[in-house]
Formats: structure tokens, C-alpha cells, sequence
């Protein structure tokens, strides 16, 4: 595939691939994200930020926001359940230039979907509806959403599928598990089929892709657009570069491990960017293939600057 040519478009956006880091609280921030935009995912998406903190709290959740030229097309995903505060929100996002607003509709988190907001929203369709009419009708950019399939006693991706696109939207992304099944159980990639054949805009698939084959697997089974990744990606960022994680040598490991190090300790600080990095560290270097201290090493709290000292030392059992 020529990476410059477009597979499909969201409204008048080229995107050129069809592998994209799905949007994830706590992991698709700037450094993994843009990590991930730079080995070949085809778009980048957000952490999602609730709407009334956009309005009310904005200095606080500004660095979510945070991207460079390089990863567009950029996606700015946002939540909550109020037409006209997510309105609000919408319009003050848009002036920091991103190219899509999505909305999120899948979060299945308790704090999120209890609320109404996320997965939640798929429980009012009508306010879904609401929500895609207003902010289609006076954005610049292009409206996209991500759902679920429902709730297990509430199942209305159909419903939901026709409303999203009959309000305006350019895109639907799909995950093929209710707001019961949370990551757990399989995903349900004959709705993903279904809804591909309900509606005309492009739709992307999500669950289940672990590795390169389940990329063209999900495209063939259910005709989809595109396939978006998450915990696949967070120990196989280099899926985007169609190599599974055991074909990823020590060196692109390494590589990989000190860019991403490099990027959090630009973005967040030496302390919370080294801090924060450990979850990842654990990814990359096999959580389960490491021994007890190497874990220890891996987690403990060091003075800055002794971390990536650590990681080397790790590294070096890997060859």
C-alpha cells in the first residue's frame, strides 16, 4: 500500500492506512501517541476530555490537547451528556486546529457511563442525535463517533448507527463488545459487519486485533474501513509497522523504549515523565518474561536520571 495514498476520507480528510491507535485514558497521550503516529498509525486520536472541563477547567486539561504538526490527521475525542455544553466544548477545541471532533460514546468506566456520558449516552439515543445535530451544524471540521454496541439489557448500536450518521456525522468507530463485556469476553465483529452494511460514511472496526493478521482479518470479515488497535498496540506499538512483537528485534526495543522515555520526560517532567513511563516499560520489555528483581527495578522510585540507567541494564539480558 503507498502510504500517500488515501484508503478512505472523513469528510474532505485523507487518511492514508487502515491501522489506528484507538483513543485511550492513561495511555494514547502525546508521547505514546505520537510514538505510535510515527511508526505508521494512520491518524492520531486524543485521550478523551470531558466537555465541562473543556468549558469550566480548560487550563487544567489543555496538555491533553497537545499534539504536533506531524501527527495529522488529529483527532480531538470528547465526552460528556449535555447537547449544549458538549457544544460549548466542541467550539473552544476546535480552535486549537485539530482536523476531526469525536465523540466518545464507548467509555464503559463506571465514574464515565453511570453518568450518561461515554457508553452511558447509548442509553438516550435521542440526546445522541442532539448532540451530532449541533455540533455538525456549526463546527468547520468534520463530527465522528465511537460506540459500543450498548448495554446487555440496552443493545442499540443499530439505532444508534443510523442516528449518528443521519445527524451528520463523517465516521463511526465500532467496538464489537457491550459496556458489560468492559475488554473482557470476544468481540462481536458480525455488528461491525452489520453496521458497515447500515450505513454509507466509513466505518472502523475495533476489538480483538492482536497482531498484523487480525488487521486484514477484521477488514475481510466484516468490510470495514480501517481497524483501530488498543492494548494490542500498548506492548506492539511497532503493529503499525506490520511486525508482531516477536519479530521486533532488541534493538528497535531499545530504540523505541528510549524515544518514548525521551518524549515523557519532554512532555511531563524528568520525575512524573520517568514515573509515568514505567507502565510502558513494563510492555515493552515482557512483564512476564521478567524475574522479581527486574521487576523491582523496573517500579521503584529512583532519583532523576538513574531510570534510564536501569533500563539499560535490563536491556542488556535481552540480547
Amino acid at each position: 500500500m503507498n502510504p500517500a495514498t488515501p484508503v478512505f476520507f472523513i469528510g474532505n480528510i485523507p487518511i492514508c492506512g487502515d491501522a489506528i491507535l484507538a483513543p485511550m485514558d492513561g495511555y494514547s497521550d502525546w508521547p505514546f501517541r505520537s510514538l505510535c503516529r510515527s511508526l505508521g498509525s494512520a491518524m492520531s486520536y486524543t485521550e478523551f476530555v470531558k466537555s465541562d472541563d473543556i468549558v469550566h477547567l480548560f487550563r487544567r486539561v489543555r496538555a491533553r490537547l497537545t499534539y504536533e504538526e506531524s501527527e495529522r490527521p488529529v483527532t480531538f475525542q470528547i465526552y460528556g451528556d449535555d447537547p449544549e455544553v458538549m457544544l460549548e466544548a466542541a467550539l473552544i477545541a476546535q480552535d486549537l486546529g485539530p482536523d476531526i471532533i469525536d465523540i466518545n460514546m464507548g467509555c464503559p468506566a463506571k465514574s464515565v457511563a453511570h453518568r450518561g456520558c461515554g457508553v452511558g449516552l447509548m442509553r438516550t439515543p435521542e440526546k445522541i442525535g442532539q448532540i451530532f445535530a449541533k455540533l455538525t451544524a456549526r463546527l468547520s471540521v468534520p463530527v465522528t463517533g465511537k460506540m459500543r454496541l450498548g448495554w446487555d439489557d440496552c443493545i442499540s448500536y443499530r439505532e444508534v448507527a443510523h442516528i449518528v450518521e443521519d445527524n451528520g456525522a463523517a465516521l463511526i468507530a465500532l467496538h464489537g463488545r457491550t459496556k458489560n463485556q468492559g475488554y473482557g469476553g470476544q468481540a462481536n465483529w458480525d455488528a461491525i459487519a452489520e453496521v458497515k452494511s447500515l450505513v454509507k460514511i466509513p466505518l472502523i472496526g475495533n476489538g480483538d486485533v492482536k497482531r498484523v493478521e487480525d488487521i486484514r482479518r477484521m477488514k475481510e470479515y466484516t468490510g470495514c474501513d480501517a481497524v483501530m488497535i488498543g492494548r494490542g498496540a500498548i506492548a506492539n506499538p511497532w503493529i503499525f509497522s506490520g511486525i508482531d512483537r516477536e519479530n521486533v528485534s532488541p534493538e528497535q526495543v531499545r530504540e523505541t523504549m528510549r524515544e518514548h522515555l525521551e518524549k515523557n520526560v519532554a512532555f511531563y517532567g524528568e520525575d512524573d515523565g520517568e514515573r509515568l513511563f514505567r507502565k510502558h516499560a513494563m510492555h515493552y520489555l515482557g512483564l512476564h518474561s521478567l524475574n522479581r528483581e527486574a521487576r523491582k527495578n523496573i517500579l521503584r522510585k529512583r532519583p532523576p536520571g538513574e531510570y534510564l540507567d536501569i533500563l539499560r541494564e535490563i536491556e542488556a539480558q535481552m540480547i
